[in-house]
């Protein structure tokens, strides 16, 4: 005949590491009720109750309430059934803990004030579709009435989408960014630059280099940019160097400081510091390195041509 083996209130203490009243408490809720009382009146557990007891106590550290422990003793759910329900809802918490983790990290960066903090609280709470929306809503308002079509699909295909975790240089360049196609100022240069894209307008250094060169000029900067060369750094020297002679050869002109001021100014007809803002923001936003064929070239050479000038 198989002997049970019963325990005291204490020995589940001792055993599962809670106290004697919240061991009673269980009991008396019915979620691990006593198997038999003892002569004077003491409860006794069985080995069932005190598995019982330490599955309660797994689940509860996991963060389900009791009630749906007591359907998942009594069988009425499934552990895995509740266990992914729970996985899902933590993952919600986890995404909103990481915000505020993100927010708060901007915030001590930035030195930000009570209005900006605010803002970004507000703006990292949209949703992924309203996050699209406030975007939608700009290229609409920016190109609605534009015949650009391929200046739209670039604008759309880059479009920023803030991840779940991001870091504090994405919230801080959310921010940013929203406030950016907020502007009408900066929607009216979106919509000259898309004009003069949709008009198929060159610069007149464009047309005059020939496309060979401005291929390679614009495949030689976007090596750089993808490579992290500072346009203001030493090694952007060999690159401008080599550029500027095969651009005076192109021209039949000496590749001195007076012809580099002519290219800076050239190219700088098609430098829009803002235009050039928005999309150093999307980067960041989306994480990326480097955007094939969305690389704003021109900024990084000027700035390039300047320094060497400069130097």
């Amino acid at each position: 005949m198989a002997v049970t083996t019963l325990y005291s209130i204490g020995e589940l203490s001792r055993r599962t590491g809670l106290s004697v009243r919240t061991i009673r408490f269980y009991s008396d809720s019915g979620v691990v009720a006593p198997t038999t009382r003892s002569s004077a009146g003491y409860r006794l557990y069985d080995l069932d109750a005190l598995l019982r007891l330490e599955l309660l106590c797994t689940l509860r550290e996991l963060g389900m309430n009791l009630a749906t422990i007591q359907r998942v003793l009594d069988r009425e759910l499934s552990v895995a059934e509740v266990a992914a329900a729970h996985a899902d809802a933590m993952d919600v918490q986890i995404r909103v803990l990481q915000r505020r983790q993100s927010v708060l990290r901007a915030v001590a960066t930035r030195g930000s004030d009570p209005e900006e903090i605010k803002l970004m609280h507000r703006l990292t709470q949209l949703s992924a579709e309203e996050r699209r929306r406030l975007i939608d809503d700009f290229v609409e308002g920016t190109f609605g009435t534009v015949d650009a079509d391929p200046a739209v699909a670039m604008v759309r295909a880059a479009t920023p989408d803030l991840p779940d975790d991001p870091s504090s240089e994405q919230v801080a360049a959310w921010v940013e960014l929203a406030e950016l196609v907020g502007d009408e100022d900066f929607r009216a240069r979106m919509r000259r630059t898309a004009r003069r894209q949709a008009a198929g307008r060159r610069l007149d250094i464009e047309n005059d280099a020939g496309e060979e060169l401005m291929e390679f000029t614009r495949r030689k900067v976007a090596a750089a940019i993808e490579s992290g060369i500072d346009p203001l750094s030493d090694r952007a020297a060999p690159i401008i160097d080599d550029l500027v002679h095969r651009f005076a050869e192109q021209f039949a002109h000496t590749p001195d400081t007076e012809f580099r001021e002519w290219m800076t100014q050239q190219f700088e007809e098609a430098h829009d510091p803002r235009v050039d803002q928005y999309w150093r923001l999307v980067w960041i936003v989306n994480g990326w390195k480097v955007v094939p064929n969305l690389i704003p070239v021109y900024p990084w050479l000027t700035q390039a041509l300047r320094s060497d000038r400069d130097a």
